[in-house]
């Protein structure tokens, strides 16, 4: 079975679905599920230290206290900012949101 093929080299079917996303615009996107993350900080240890730990333990982190915590969406880093607790659970208020021309450097 072939496609139907319009003037342009789209199939009727792809036609279909651009138009679609033009007149939807960005309300097709809205129910697009993310994974989101805040990041205090990272560490890397030995599979020794690992096995030694035990409750009360500490893992030492690369981040000062007070530095602004990462934001990711999709593993991408989107925004920093600062822990708040909001009705006794935790938040997370940015304060920085990483531009536009800095997420595309970081794309590679």
């Amino acid at each position: 079975m072939s496609e139907v093929k319009q003037e342009n080299g789209q199939s009727v079917a792809e036609a279909d679905v651009a138009r679609q996303v033009k007149e939807r615009g960005i309300d097709l996107l809205l129910d697009i599920p993310l994974q989101v993350s805040v990041e205090v900080g990272r560490s890397r240890i030995l599979v020794r230290d690992l096995l030694q730990m035990q409750e009360g333990s500490l893992v030492e982190l690369d981040k000062l206290a007070g530095e602004p915590l990462d934001l990711y969406v999709n593993s991408r880093l989107i925004a920093r900012g600062e822990a708040v607790v909001v009705n006794d659970k935790f938040g997370l208020r940015l304060t920085d949101v990483v531009s536009p021309s800095e997420r595309i450097e970081n794309l590679g």
